[in-house]
């Protein structure tokens, strides 16, 4: 059973970013929980069509396999809007914490303007917004400010969790 950090949050609010600096500080393994979408779910999403549930669930699951498969320490990118979705991420063999990155609306819009090669366009950001369920108190996990530097995001997470590089 390994460690695993799942840095969450909507489009837009700096995971990959955070999810690399936090991996290459503490010397774990790093994933984009996108590599793990079915060619359709990307089909989708590229044209502007949200997500169901049902279009997540084997993505999920692909999700929680791949943290099950790194016993030395995992950190994964991974939207986990729903707390269903993290239930499903925490009933793995690892011992999963949440990190939900928090930021403006408008920060969001502006960050999913400016970036290219992604295949979610910013038309997306007020659904994942309004599906958001933000981490309840008695999840293993803490919400901070992606407003920051990414750097200064790091500090926060880790001091926030008692983490150590």
């Amino acid at each position: 059973m390994g460690d695993a950090l799942v840095v969450m949050g909507v489009s837009g609010s700096g995971k990959t970013t955070i999810a690399r600096l936090l991996a290459e500080q503490l010397g774990w393994d790093v994933a984009e929980a996108d590599d793990f979408h079915p060619a359709a779910n990307i089909e989708r999403m590229t044209h502007g069509t949200a997500l169901t549930d049902s279009d997540r669930w084997p993505w999920l699951h692909a999700v929680r396999d791949w943290l099950d498969s790194r016993p030395g320490g995992a950190v994964v990118t991974c939207s986990a809007l729903k707390r269903s979705y993290r239930d499903l991420l925490r009933a793995g063999s690892s011992s999963v914490r949440f990190i939900q990155l928090d930021a403006p609306a408008d920060l969001l819009l502006s960050r999913m303007t400016r970036r290219s090669g992604h295949f979610a366009p910013p038309a997306l950001l007020s659904s994942q917004l309004a599906d958001l369920e933000p981490l309840h108190p008695d999840e293993d996990g803490v919400v901070v400010s992606a407003v920051p530097a990414p750097d200064q995001v790091v500090v926060a997470v880790l001091a926030a969790l008692g983490l150590r590089a």
